[in-house]
């Protein structure tokens, strides 16, 4: 997924993967994923998709601080 933010392009396929989170199984309409995302300018961002109840109903980049991202791995990579 490629999205632009405040002028600076967000995108998945050239970012690297630091990350990724599975709620739910497959085909679960509460289950999503998450995956956290650099840039090459050090900036973090988290790709969420999930089923059609949950709380990544439709495909979303969002941007984090580097905080938030350590905060994430800690508690989903193990």
């Amino acid at each position: 997924m490629r999205k632009v933010i405040n002028k600076k392009t967000y995108d998945t396929n050239t970012a690297k993967l630091l990350g990724v989170k599975y709620a739910g199984e497959f085909g679960d309409p509460d289950g999503y994923e998450e995956q956290l995302f650099i840039t090459k300018n050090k900036d973090y961002f988290m790709y969420g998709i999930g089923g059609a109840e949950s709380k990544y109903i439709k495909p979303v980049i969002i941007l984090i601080t580097e905080k938030e991202a350590e905060d994430w791995k800690k508690e989903n990579i193990k």
